[in-house]
């Protein structure tokens, strides 16, 4: 599978010189969306709103964000609340959890099995990677506006 797309406001935050991407090419800024951070919807829970204060400025601050944002946003913050949610079930009840079967003579037999909000924690996780690198939120994709136009090299070389 091939990488995802970027906005162009990071391609342009990454690129060496003005309106060039870091390999020197010409950035198609793309169509012209009013650059104003979306409302937070009323029914985030309060785990997800105070990711939502927590990102949206920063996010405002680079100019990525858009109203129509509003839906990834409130999928990504509520995944971080689930994320969130499960790992403190996790570290209150423990990684395992003991499950009691019934067999059919009656007999009743003790199993230890991972604790179900482990894979919720997981799946949490592996959903949250996918939504920040939409916004730049991850640690790479962090890594990789940091390497932008301050990176001492020769402007005119793409390479």
């Amino acid at each position: 599978m091939g990488r995802t797309a970027q906005p162009a406001a990071l391609k342009l935050i990454k690129g060496r010189a003005d309106g060039r991407d870091s390999g020197g090419r010409p950035v198609d800024k793309g169509p012209a969306f009013r650059r104003i951070a979306p409302s937070p919807p009323s029914w985030l829970s309060e785990e997800a709103r105070a990711e939502w204060d927590r990102v949206v400025p920063g996010l405002q601050r680079l100019d990525i964000l858009k109203e129509e944002d509003r839906a990834v946003l409130a999928a990504y913050c509520e995944t971080w609340a689930s994320f969130v949610t499960a790992t403190r079930m996790v570290t209150s009840e423990g990684i395992t959890t003991e499950v009691v079967t019934v067999g059919r003579s009656g007999a009743e037999s003790t199993r230890t099995v991972a604790h179900p909000a482990v894979s919720i924690a997981s799946r949490a996780g592996r959903e949250l990677r996918g939504f920040a690198a939409q916004f730049g939120l991850s640690p790479s994709s962090e890594q990789a506006l940091s390497k932008g136009a301050d990176d001492g090299e020769d402007e005119s070389n793409p390479f």
